[in-house]
């Protein structure tokens, strides 16, 4: 067995919570760097102009890594990782640590097991719930992260995280903040039933038929097959949204104009830019989240069961 033996009582609201937040952050640090490889290659060709002027083109993961190495630097790879730290312990703690919650609010009273429609809307009614209120995060995150640092195509215009914010607000307004709203609570409604309800699907599957135990291997297998089918089904959403939210005002109508704009210009095949980038970012971080989320739900209920004993 590898990890924390499951705990004598389930976890609490308030564990699974803290412990969702904690292990997104932790799995965002490990895989930023293909998050901002996938965002440069889903806003690649969106402005010819603009592409023009720039000396980096990107080509695969490895390829745009490569050259936003030697043209921007190492750090660029990392550019946005605060608003991305913030974002995750804000959107994560919610659609994640209170999708089991949700899910049982949802269960009919003296039900066994919780239907595949149920487990469903639990996920599309906390992820929207997340992006309500996580919003501002992901449009700071995904500007700097689509921001070029250095070059002759350099256009870089906030100098931190919260001078973003400030700007933001003061040139769009304060709904500027919470640009692309529809199409992000779209994305997220099917990347957390993507995520949250294949993971509950395939790990439920392999405990009642015994093909696995409950540690890593079935977290690990169960997350690998969430984060796969995530990505299918979010891509184009996901296309739709980063470039909305990084787009500067009168671009685009709406995000049914800039999807529009999109198949026009350069056919059904942009939905799907940066698939790759997508699906070793997501599936990478969904099993690291999802393997240290269940182990930080073992050791803080462990530790709170310490607090609580007597001896």
């Amino acid at each position: 067995m590898v990890g924390l033996k499951p705990s004598e009582r389930p976890p609490t609201t308030a564990v699974k919570f803290l412990g969702a937040g904690t292990a997104a952050c932790f799995a965002d640090l490990l895989t930023f760097p293909l998050d901002t490889a996938k965002v440069r290659l889903q806003i690649q060709g969106e402005n010819q102009a603009a592409q023009a002027a720039r000396t980096a083109q990107y080509r695969g993961v490895l390829g745009t890594i490569l050259t936003m190495v030697r043209t921007e630097g190492l750090r660029s790879l990392y550019s946005g990782l605060v608003a991305g730290l913030q974002r995750q312990m804000s959107f994560a703690s919610i659609r994640i640590g209170l999708y089991d919650s949700v899910k049982q609010f949802y269960t009919p009273k003296g039900s066994d097991h919780s239907s595949i429609i149920t487990r469903i809307l639990a996920g599309c009614t906390t992820g929207a719930m997340a992006v309500t209120c996580a919003q501002p995060t992901d449009v700071v995150k995904i500007r700097f992260q689509a921001s070029m640092h250095t070059g002759p195509g350099s256009n870089r215009k906030y100098s931190g995280t919260m001078d973003a914010y400030r700007t933001i607000a003061r040139e769009e307004g304060v709904r500027g903040l919470w640009k692309g709203i529809l199409p992000n609570i779209t994305r997220n409604a099917i990347v957390n039933c993507g995520e949250m309800v294949t993971y509950d699907i395939i790990k439920e599957k392999l405990l009642d038929y015994h093909l696995l135990t409950d540690n890593f291997p079935c977290h690990f297998v169960s997350a690998f097959g969430a984060g796969f089918c995530a990505t299918l089904v979010a891509s184009p959403v996901d296309v739709v949204k980063t470039r909305y939210m990084n787009s500067p005002p009168g671009q685009y109508h709406s995000p049914f104009n800039c999807m529009l704009k999109m198949v026009t210009q350069e056919g059904p095949t942009a939905f799907y830019k940066g698939f790759t980038p997508s699906f070793l970012r997501l599936g990478s971080w969904n099993v690291v989240m999802f393997v240290s989320y269940e182990q930080m739900k073992r050791a803080l209920m462990k530790v709170q069961m310490l607090r609580d004993s007597p001896f």
